[in-house]
């Protein structure tokens, strides 16, 4: 696939979005990096601070202690998240973001302002085609 560099037209609109290959892949590299059961949501709840295992298992219901253990080590390994153990008694460690993860705040903001219009964007058509009917 190339990249078309098309001078920018009402008509042409549509054709200036057409991603490279490069592009493409870059996108399937963070996307995969990211998808995970629960990787999207840990690193959410870590968006406001650093987090105990306690404190993140509470927040994520229906999620188990191994899944999280195992989803905490996989953001860790790919430096989105720290591990800070202190050296208390008892032991105290906790979860945060990574400088890496620190620029998606952007993006979880976006996601959650596109969710919104859209689910009113839904409820607008519902509404529009409960009237036709």
């Amino acid at each position: 696939m190339k990249n078309q560099s098309i001078e920018p037209t009402k008509e042409h609109a549509d054709d200036l979005c057409m991603p490279t290959e490069a592009e493409i892949e870059d996108v399937r590299r963070a996307v995969s990096t990211l998808v995970g059961k629960w990787k999207i949501d840990i690193l959410f709840m870590l968006l406001g601070g650093p987090r105990r295992f306690g404190e993140l298992r509470r927040a994520l219901p229906g999620i188990t202690q191994h899944m999280l253990t195992a989803q905490l080590r996989s953001l860790e390994t790919d430096r989105f998240i720290t591990r800070t153990v202190y050296a208390e008694v008892p032991p105290r460690v906790e979860y945060e973001l990574a400088p890496a993860a620190q620029t998606l705040k952007p993006v979880f903001i976006s996601l959650i302002e596109w969710s919104r219009e859209w689910r009113v964007q839904l409820a607008q058509d519902a509404q529009g085609q409960s009237r036709t009917s």
